[in-house]
Order: C-alpha cells, then structure tokens, then sequence
C-alpha cells in the first residue's frame, strides 16, 4: 500500500521542526566578555504540533479507469507547529567560579520583596525607637 498523504504531510512537519530546534536553542551559545567571564543563555523550549486530514467522497481515476477499476479517495488537510523560546537563566563562569543567573523576573521581584521586608521592618522599628528616645530627650530637657 502507498504512503497515505497525511504522512508526508506529518513528515515535513516534522523535519521543520528538527531543523528549527536543536541542543543550542536550550544551551545557547557560549560569549566571553572582554574581562573574561563566559556566559551561557538557558533557555525552555515549548512546543506544539497538529496534524489532520479528510478523505472526501469516491472518485474514479481517470489513470486506471480501464484496468482494475480502481478508486481513489480524494484528500484534504492540513498541519502545523508553534515554538515558543524563552530565556531560563545565564551560566556565568570565570575568575574561579560559576554562578547561575535566573531571568524569571516575577520570581525575582517576588523572592526580593519577601528578602527585604524583615529589612524594612527592622528598619522601621529602629526609626521609631530613635524618634521616641529624641521626644524623650526633648521633653527632659
């Protein structure tokens, strides 16, 4: 039996997508900066595929009308792909160590509030108490 065309057309498909992602889309390339430190992007890499088709009514072929009736069922359809890159995080590495740099920037944002609220409010407490002993000292006075 032939191949059917929903195959080639999931084939091609298929091959697009291999050629458009590959290892350096999730480890990027690596840069060295002038000072000397080499940094490498991370990235996620999301993908989506569809794939379908329809045979229609039968019809006869005109090529093998005369030999063995055959017939052919004509076909429709139709694939398609989505890719998504986004950046993860950068490997820093030189002068002696390696770090590694999250780019989620809602995370980021989120984690430093919560590091800076027991700053904030360490600081707030250490104001009010400087304001009380000044209001006391005034008042001595």
């Amino acid at each position: 039996m032939a191949n059917h065309p929903i195959e080639g057309l999931m084939s091609s498909t298929m091959e697009s997508l291999k050629d458009m992602v590959d290892v350096n889309t999730i480890v990027g390339d690596p840069v060295e900066t002038p000072d000397g430190l080499v940094i490498i992007p991370i990235s996620k890499v999301s993908l989506g595929f569809a794939s379908g088709g329809s045979e229609f009514g039968k019809i006869q072929n005109e090529s093998t009308e005369n030999k063995d009736n055959n017939l052919k069922m004509p076909f429709g359809g139709g694939s398609g792909a989505g890719v998504s890159v986004q950046p993860v995080a950068f490997i820093v590495a030189g002068n002696g160590q390696m770090k590694l740099l999250p780019v989620d920037q809602g995370a980021n944002i989120l984690s430093s509030i919560m590091e800076m609220i027991p700053k904030i409010s360490s600081s707030f407490k250490t104001k009010t108490k400087n304001n009380k002993d000044i209001n006391v000292n005034v008042e001595r006075d």
